[in-house]
Formats: structure tokens, sequence, C-alpha cells
């Protein structure tokens, strides 16, 4: 065995430790015994030189936790801690993702800028608090406000009929309350950097990630005043901007594709062409619309014959593309797709 697979392998050893603290297994020395093929003495020795370096510590017999370095900062408009949205960067973002690799604090500086930016000019908050928590495997920031809240305001702006279908057409991007100094596409491609990404207001939750009950469960959405975003990246992320940009963008640069997580809509099996109508309002502004059935058992055949005969028949220039059908559903749209 070479030294390089050695300290390859030692590396893997350490990481699989800290995952499994991370998802609160039982036993951790018994799994990483057995993936690794090593004795329980052997884990102990990897687990207390982890312990030695500051990362974990142990809870009880058996059971550890990461070290969570956790920095809240006030941020009040009256003092002029709310007139740049790189200066609260600099002071409350940076100095936790400083010794990071490049690539994440690039993701870290566009997404935390544009989250503290509509703090700063949609919500007319004046005040702003922002939570940043570091430990070994990941950085999570939340940021509050106490304004008008995010989806009431898209709501009345654009006179739409209920806070979900705000939601709806926040998740499609090029969505903006303030067309002439915003693009609209901030939230889009936040969410899509980051691992997790929520936003809680007026009793409702945003998130462009597949949609996670159990996750949703241990963060707070009460019916609040104001926005809450909260926000985490693997600190050992390969993620960068430029390839986020580049799975909705065409060659030149433009922002011509979406995905719409359909279950994040929908809490239930959507059926009616009401509903199919709320999904396809906007997607005009795209050239690919991807419609993620990821989570739903069944369509109703208005809903399905809506979006892929009435709307692919009046937009030939937009490819609606499917994916993860369950059978019921792909059934559902083998049977429209024959009807037309």
């Amino acid at each position: 065995m070479t030294m390089r697979f050695k300290e390859d392998q030692k590396r893997a050893i350490l990481f699989y430790i800290l995952k499994k603290i991370e998802e609160k297994n039982d036993n951790i020395s018994r799994a990483v015994a057995e993936t690794f093929s090593i004795n329980q003495n052997t884990v102990h020795t990897y687990i207390n030189e982890l312990t030695d370096r500051g990362i974990i510590r142990r809870v009880k017999r058996g059971q550890y936790e990461l070290i969570k370095e956790e920095r809240s900062f006030d941020l009040r408009r009256e003092k002029g801690e709310l007139d740049s949205d790189i200066a609260v960067y600099d002071n409350c973002m940076f100095p936790y993702v400083k010794e990071l690799c490049g690539n994440l604090q690039e993701i870290w500086s566009y997404a935390f800028s544009e989250m503290i930016n509509n703090a700063m000019e949609h919500s007319l908050s004046e005040n702003v608090y922002v939570t940043v928590i570091r430990d070994y495997l990941n950085t999570t920031a939340e940021i509050t406000d106490e304004g008008v809240g995010i989806f009431e305001k898209i709501k009345e702006h654009f006179r739409f009929s209920s806070l979900e279908e705000a939601i709806c057409e926040l998740m499609k991007g090029k969505l903006t309350t303030d067309p002439d100094n915003h693009s609209g596409e901030g939230i889009f491609f936040s969410s899509k950097m980051m691992d997790s990404f929520y936003i809680f207001s007026d009793g409702k939750v945003f998130t462009n990630n597949k949609f996670d009950d159990g996750g949703i469960a241990n963060l707070s959405c009460e019916r609040k005043p104001g926005t809450k975003v909260v926000m985490s990246l693997s600190n050992f992320s390969e993620k960068t901007p430029q390839e986020i940009f580049d799975l909705y963008t065409n060659d030149d640069g433009g922002f011509t594709k979406t995905t719409i997580p359909l279950k994040n809509i929908f809490s239930a099996s959507p059926v009616s062409r009401s509903q199919a109508k709320r999904v396809c309002n906007r997607l005009d502004k795209f050239r690919e619309v991807v419609l993620d059935f990821e989570g739903l058992s069944w369509m109703g055949q208005g809903f399905a014959h809506q979006i892929f005969v009435v709307f692919a028949r009046e937009n030939p220039e937009i490819k609606l593309v499917p994916v993860h059908m369950e059978a019921d559903v792909e059934k559902m749209y083998r049977h429209v797709m024959a009807e037309r």
C-alpha cells in the first residue's frame, strides 16, 4: 500500500465519520468499521483525532456532534448599516468563507449579496438580522427582515390570486417587482447554487430543492412579519457559479431555461386546467422548461392536456421536458400526447 493510498484512505474514513455524525448515526464505530473493513479500535483512533482537532465533540458514550461556530449580526438602517450589500457581505459573511476554495467564495458572494440586497431594497425593513453558522462540513446563512413579506409583495404587485401562485412564479425565475433595477434572477440562481435554500414568509415556504417535509419541519415557518432566508452549502462543494448559469442560459448568456419542481407547488397530485394554467403563466419568457414530477404519483387529464397539448400547440417554440415521471404520471402523459 503506497503512502498516497494510505493518505487518501484516511481522508475518506475521516470524512465518512463526519457524515455519519452529521446524520446522527447511532452506531458510528460499527458503520465505519464495516464500510472500510477496519477494526473498531482504529475507528476510535480516528474519532479521537477529530476530537483533538476541535472538529467534533463527544455528547455521550458513542455519540458525537460537529462543533459549530455561530455569529449573529443586527443591522440597523438608521445607522447606515443597510446602505451597501457589499459592506454587509464583507463584515458578516466573508470572514467565515475566506478560507474556503475560490468557487465557494464566489457562490457565497453572489447568493449572500443578492439576498441581502432583497432585504435592503424590497422589504423596506428598518432592521435586518444575519446569522452565520459554520462547522467543518457546511456553512449556513440566515437573513431575516421585518418588512413586507416577499410572497405578499409579489402577490399584490402582480395581482395574483394567492400566495401559492406568487411562489409558483418565483420558482420560474425572471420575476421582479422592480424591473428597472433588478433582473428577477437573483433568487432563482442563488437557490440553484446552494445545497439547500428556503424562504419563509407569510406562513408559506419556498424551496427550489426537492421538497423535503422532514427538512422543513426542523425550520420555522410561522406566520410572522417579514421574510427569512436560510441557505446552506457544503464547504467541499465543487460547484461553480458559471456552471450553474450555463445550465439555464444560452450561448449568448440569456436566461432561457427554467426548471419547475411541481411537488413544491402542489401538495397533492395536480388535476385541473386552472392548476396547469398557473404553471404555464409566463413560460413564454423561456425557450426550454423542465417540468419535474418527482414526488407526484398521478396527474389529471385536464392538467396534462392543458400543458402538453393546449400550451404546447400555442407555443411551439417552447420545448417542454417532463422528467421523473412515475408510471401513472407517464401513462397520463402518453394518453394526452396520443390525442395531439
